[in-house]
């Protein structure tokens, strides 16, 4: 559908540097790494997330990778990165606390939501804001 995610997140990555994570996503999907699709490590959280440039059937490629012997000796899993779950926030000021945040975030005025997640990533001033599923008022 129009409606499907373009990037899928592999969780438990710690055991593969981010060269591997690309070469092996190169591997299952066929596609090159920069022109096809784009890599974001987030060690803070054990992921990483694949953005694909192309388009391609995101849950086909998820169920490759749970198929994928490497990816299944290194016990990573891949999941769909749902389009509007969570955001990532970048330069936000030092000082500003997670409560700031949920409730700006929250605000009809910006746009928001029901937040039912931040986390604070003070050494990169930014965060990642993770919204309730709100599925049923779509």
């Amino acid at each position: 559908s129009a409606e499907m995610s373009p990037s899928v997140v592999l969780e438990n990555v710690q055991g593969c540097s981010a060269k591997c994570i690309r070469m092996l996503l190169e591997n299952i999907s066929g596609l090159d790494v920069d022109d096809d699709f784009t890599v974001e490590m987030i060690p803070e959280l054990n992921i990483a997330v694949a953005t694909f440039l192309k388009s391609i059937d995101t849950q086909e490629f998820v169920n490759k990778c749970a198929q994928n012997k490497r990816v299944t000796e290194f016990n990573m899993t891949a999941r769909l990165l749902e389009v509007t779950s969570s955001i990532k926030a970048e330069n936000i000021p030092d000082n500003i606390s997670t409560e700031y945040i949920t409730v700006y975030f929250e605000s009809a005025r910006n746009g928001g939501g029901p937040v039912s997640d931040v986390q604070l990533f003070p050494k990169e001033n930014s965060a990642i804001i993770t919204f309730c599923d709100h599925k049923g008022n779509a």
